[in-house]
């Protein structure tokens, strides 16, 4: 299985992006796909997560702001960035998860909750 994920780049603040990750690769049932970032010298952190059938939930940094959604058809997972800030600067992942829901969304704010992960793609917000 593989993550690919597109779409960063350099944007003034304020403005707009929408990242992209593809999954390629064996087919499975996924339950759940998130993004996370990781900014220089800080430790990767929680975006947003799209469980199947479920409405986005997103932290507190971003609500809002990110708009997560995900085509079942295309197995591609999206994040709409606007009103971008600086501090919004990091490499950003897609992340998935085919093991069964653990019941809890906090649960699967922990990077370790997932076993496939793209490269990452860079955002950098210029003041």
């Amino acid at each position: 299985v593989q993550l690919q994920a597109s779409g960063g780049g350099l944007v003034q603040a304020g403005g707009s992006l929408r990242l992209s990750c593809a999954v390629s690769g064996r087919s499975f049932n996924v339950f759940v796909m998130a993004w996370f970032r990781q900014a220089a010298g800080k430790e990767r952190e929680f975006v947003a997560i799209k469980k199947s059938g479920d409405d986005p939930n997103y932290a507190d940094s971003v609500k809002g702001r990110f708009t997560a959604s995900r085509d079942a058809a295309k197995n591609t997972l999206y994040l709409q960035m606007n009103s971008l800030k600086p501090e919004d600067t990091a490499v950003y992942y897609c992340a998935l998860t085919n093991k069964v829901w653990a019941g809890s969304y906090y649960y699967y704010t922990s990077p370790a909750r997932y076993n496939y992960w793209g490269q990452g793609t860079l955002v950098t917000v210029s003041s």
